[in-house]
Order: structure tokens, then sequence, then C-alpha cells
């Protein structure tokens, strides 16, 4: 019997190209495993991907996001949570998850639990109060997330179009963090 991979959580690595690219891959494979990480098409663009990396690498580079990623024992990328802190006086006090993703050979194990405890972690130690994320509906990510202690405190119907025929509820989910 085999053991669990471990991965080993940094906040805002180094943003290199080598880095970027293996980000984009694994965006890629989650998504192309049915993932809902913001792409429907199978296989997904890479192109497309890559765009929303660089868009979050300057993001995080600008001091407008944080990145959570845990890296596998080879030092690749396996999972990520982009924390967004709000530059708005009334809403400050929150901030955003986006792309939380856990590679498809890792889903299971609880990394997916440990990415959040280490979001939620960094998220305190920066003065935030709660925290706020929103999931794909007919996935049972709000039970997931459930577990995790967020609740969910609104949904939009159908208000995700993943094609001219499928649509899924945009769900919205609240971790309060005192």
């Amino acid at each position: 019997m085999g053991t669990t991979p471990t991965l080993s959580f940094i906040l805002d690595p180094e943003l290199t190209p080598v880095f970027l690219d293996q980000v984009t891959g694994l965006w890629a494979e989650v998504s192309d495993a049915g993932g809902a990480v913001g792409y429907a098409e199978n296989p997904v663009d890479r192109a497309d991907i890559r765009s929303e990396v660089d868009g979050y690498a300057a993001a995080v580079a600008g001091g407008r996001m944080r990145l959570i990623v845990g890296v596998g024992e080879d030092g690749r990328p396996a999972a990520t949570a982009f924390l967004a802190l709000n530059g708005r006086r009334t809403v400050g006090h929150w901030g955003w998850l986006y792309t939380v993703m856990i590679h498809p050979s890792l889903q299971g194990g609880g990394h997916g639990r440990a990415l959040l405890a280490e979001a939620e972690r960094h998220a305190r130690a920066l003065g935030l109060e709660a925290l706020r994320l929103t999931c794909r509906g007919g996935m049972g990510l709000e039970d997931f997330y459930g577990r995790c202690g967020y609740k969910e405190v609104g949904r939009v119907p159908a208000g995700l179009r993943l094609s001219a025929d499928d649509y899924r509820d945009d769900i919205m989910m609240w971790l309060p963090l005192t």
C-alpha cells in the first residue's frame, strides 16, 4: 500500500516563467479532468489559461493578490489558491479565494482541506475577518466547502453558462475568521 504524497505550502513563490508554465499546466490538467476552475471545454486552450495566469501574476506582483501554492516532492505546483485583497474600505476586512485547485491525482487525499486551512492561516495573519469564494453548482463543491467550515450565503440560478445548453448555479460561500 502506497503512502499519500505530501505537499509543502508556500506563500508567494517566485513567479518565474518556468513556475508560471507549471501553474498553467496544472490548471489545464485540472480543467481537462473535469475540474470547475473556470473552463468547460475539453481540452482547454492553454493560451487562455496562460493569459489568466499572467493576470494573476501581475496582481500578485502588484500586491493585490497573494498566492498559496502546494508543491510536491518534485518542487512542482500541485495545488493553488489565489487570495485577492479588497482595496475598498467597506470590504477590506475580507478576501476572495480564486482558482482553488488540487492536481487530479491528489484529490481525495485531504490536500484540498489542507490548502484551505493554509489559505485561512494566511488570511488571519493578514488581519482578514472572513474569506469568500464562489463555486460551480452541480458538482457537490458546496458540500466540500461546507465540510471545511464555509457556509452558502448566496446562489444565482443558472448564473454560469458552460455551453449553449449547460447552465449551472453560481454559489457564493463564506467563512468567518473571527
